[in-house]
């Protein structure tokens, strides 16, 4: 009897387990953004921009990775977009708690205040493997 209870309760307890790993505001969350830089801008100015966002992923709760790197296609399709960041969240809720925060918005002022900025596009989406 105390057998099939431990059974019953390992499967209750998975099954709660599953349903939450599979539900969609738990799945993880990325978000690329793309800058384009100013003719001019200095190595030395888009690393100060670059520590500024890699910084949030300490600031603002949710934000579980921080990727960067610069475009080195050879297509030539980035369309003068060169600096590509990549954070992953913990879901949709800690992703649209990034957006309206205070340190959040402190970055894009000194993004938009850096005199280098030239542009940016942004994609979401979920993962899904």
């Amino acid at each position: 009897m105390k057998t099939i209870l431990v059974l019953l309760v390992v499967a209750f307890a998975a099954s709660i387990f599953v349903s939450f790993k599979a539900s969609p505001a738990n799945e993880a969350v990325r978000h690329v953004v793309v800058f384009k830089y100013k003719e001019g801008a200095t190595d030395a100015q888009i690393k100060e921009i670059t520590d500024a966002f890699r910084a949030l992923k300490d600031k603002i709760p949710g934000i579980i990775g921080f990727e960067h790197g610069v475009n080195n296609s050879p297509e030539g399709l980035n369309q003068g977009f060169t600096h590509v960041y990549l954070m992953t969240f913990e879901n949709e809720e800690a992703r649209d708690v990034y957006l309206p925060h205070p340190e959040h918005d402190a970055f894009g002022a000194l993004l938009k205040g850096s005199g280098i900025f030239d542009g940016a596009y942004v994609v979401d989406y979920t993962i899904q493997e």
